[in-house]
């Protein structure tokens, strides 16, 4: 059996290896979901000291930023060293329907977890409905939203 031998595809993948760059920020995954009348992110932050996280809201922009600190030691030799360390941060932009003042942040085993409200006023609501007919009124109740 003859096997097909093609040395610019090997270079590339031996040069696809040797120059491959780790991602120049740390990464913060993100699961954002909605559930009745509460938004929810949940951030993957593992190793981070929940004292280093902080919470802003400004001009409907959230932004999380936490930092995980790395192993240090003067007898240390790395073997391999895969785990980002730094300072992390992440920025959502918030629409006009949630209620920014309510916003709740939980962190437990290394998720970070924030509940996002739904503004009263973004809320469906009834609106009743009069009706007149032979000069007495009928109100009837309307499914809006």
């Amino acid at each position: 059996m003859a096997r097909y031998y093609d040395p610019i595809r090997d270079m590339n993948r031996l040069m696809d290896a040797a120059f491959r760059q780790a991602p120049t920020s740390p990464s913060m995954p993100l699961d954002l979901y909605r559930m009745g009348e509460n938004f929810f992110a949940k951030i993957d932050l593992p190793g981070v000291d929940p004292a280093s996280i902080d919470i802003d809201v400004e001009d409907r922009t959230l932004t999380v930023r936490a930092e995980r600190a790395g192993a240090q030691s003067d007898d240390m030799e790395w073997l391999t060293h895969e785990r980002p360390v730094g300072t992390f941060a992440r920025q959502l932009t918030l629409g006009y329907g949630v209620a920014l003042d309510k916003i709740e942040a939980d962190y437990a085993d290394g998720v970070l977890t924030l509940t996002i409200p739904v503004a009263e006023e973004a809320k469906p609501r009834k609106i009743q409905v009069r009706h007149k007919d032979d000069g007495k009124v009928i109100e009837a109740e309307s499914n809006e939203g």
